[in-house]
Parts: C-alpha cells; structure tokens; sequence
C-alpha cells in the first residue's frame, strides 16, 4: 500500500470536513451513519483520522463527504 503525505497530512481536506460537519452539528458518528448510507463504510474513529490529517481520502469518500455535508466538492478541499 502506498503510503500518502503532504506536508506532513495524508489529506488536504481534514480540517474542511470538521468545519463543515461543526457548522451543521453533527457528530462524527451522525456523520459516519449518513456516509454508510450511501455505502462508504466509514466509522467515527476513521472520521476522527480524516480529521486530524492522519488517514488518506478516496475521490468517492470525499464526494460523500460533501453530498452528505451539502457542500460543493471544489469547497470541499
């Protein structure tokens, strides 16, 4: 498995999704829940990675991500 790092972050978009998710008041456990919904299987402890920067975010897991948040992917990141 490739390991993936910019600037010391496996993803760009960590603190976007926590600012997006705290505006609406959801928690990272609601958020999970809307995520496997629409079947990308998330749980809160993977959200809590994305996050903090220290987990990698698949193209399909950031279209979830702003559908699920209602923000448009070019904001997303």
């Amino acid at each position: 498995m490739k390991i993936y790092d910019y600037n010391g972050s496996a993803n760009i978009v960590g603190k976007r999704i926590k600012e997006a998710r705290t505006k609406r008041n959801m928690s990272q456990e609601e958020l999970a829940i809307k995520l496997q919904l629409r079947n990308i299987i998330i749980g809160q402890k993977v959200i809590s990675r994305i996050e903090k920067g220290e987990r990698f975010v698949a193209d399909y897991e950031l279209l979830g991500f702003s559908e699920v948040l209602g923000v448009d992917l070019y904001i997303a990141i």
